[in-house]
């Protein structure tokens, strides 16, 4: 190879390796986007979610309904999204001076700062995470990556319940949409759709990268943090399967229940 070829070729490889980078970085903003445009998707709720900022203790339903002249079902839808986002933590607990009154769900600011989009993954931890299931058969590894996501899925749905929101209470569409703003704010730029009369969950970024395409048990992490947070927001007979995924050459991953 002549120096002049080589130069060509190595060129070469950097344009392609600068073009992975860009469409990776087109895949992490657009999960960043997702995640913004669907907690603080209109003024109002921009609005709910520095009053709850501006609450030591935090808010409740009834008092953004009041401060916005929502009804308190509006004002609660609200307050679970910028919850379901990661911008709000909930707490039940009485209010103060109520003394033995019924207690109620508070919402606050997570973070005294706006939390960032977590839409990057440790690739390291991760590569060495998927040679190690690929040591295991793979029934074994997928069923092990499963059970990993469907006890972080549980996890994330505690903070999203309340004694009004118990298991079984949702509908199995307000549930999956729940997930959904989880799974985006978990890097997924995930939404709802419908198919074929079956519901279904996309997911338009994987925080999981390349990892995923090598590895694709990986992927029944994802599974399983579906069924995780399905089994606690609408405690039905819901079996996700894996309709699509980018490992298997598809465009985008769907989650169909």
């Amino acid at each position: 190879m002549t120096a002049g070829s080589a130069a060509t070729s190595a060129a070469s490889a950097a344009s392609a390796a600068a073009a992975v980078s860009a469409e990776r970085d087109a895949g992490a903003f657009t999960a960043t986007v997702s995640a913004i445009t669907n907690a603080f998707g209109d003024p109002t709720r921009r609005g709910i979610y520095l009053f709850a900022r501006s609450a030591a203790r935090g808010v409740t339903a009834a008092q953004v309904a009041a401060q916005f002249g929502l009804h308190p079902n509006v004002a609660r839808h609200h307050l679970d999204r910028l919850a379901a986002g990661g911008y709000l933590e909930v707490a039940v607990e009485r209010a103060e001076g109520s003394g033995a009154g019924r207690p109620s769900k508070h919402y606050r600011a997570a973070t005294e700062s706006l939390p960032d989009v977590p839409v990057r993954s440790d690739d390291l931890v991760l590569t060495l995470l998927g040679k190690a299931l690929a040591l295991l058969p793979r029934a074994e590894a997928e069923a092990m990556a499963e059970q990993v996501g469907r006890d972080y899925g549980a996890t994330m749905a505690a903070g999203l319940t309340g004694n009004d929101l118990a298991a079984g209470q949702r509908s199995l569409r307000s549930a999956l949409a729940a997930v959904a703003d989880a799974l985006t704010a978990h890097g997924f730029a995930a939404h709802t759709d419908q198919r074929n009369n079956q519901l279904r969950i996309v997911n338009n970024h994987c925080p999981f990268g390349d990892v995923a395409i090598e590895h694709p048990v990986i992927c029944a992490v994802d599974r399983g943090m579906v069924k995780g947070m399905l089994e606690a927001l609408y405690g039905g007979d819901a079996r996700p399967s894996l309709e699509a995924s980018l490992p298997q050459g598809d465009t985008f991953c769907a989650t169909a229940v």
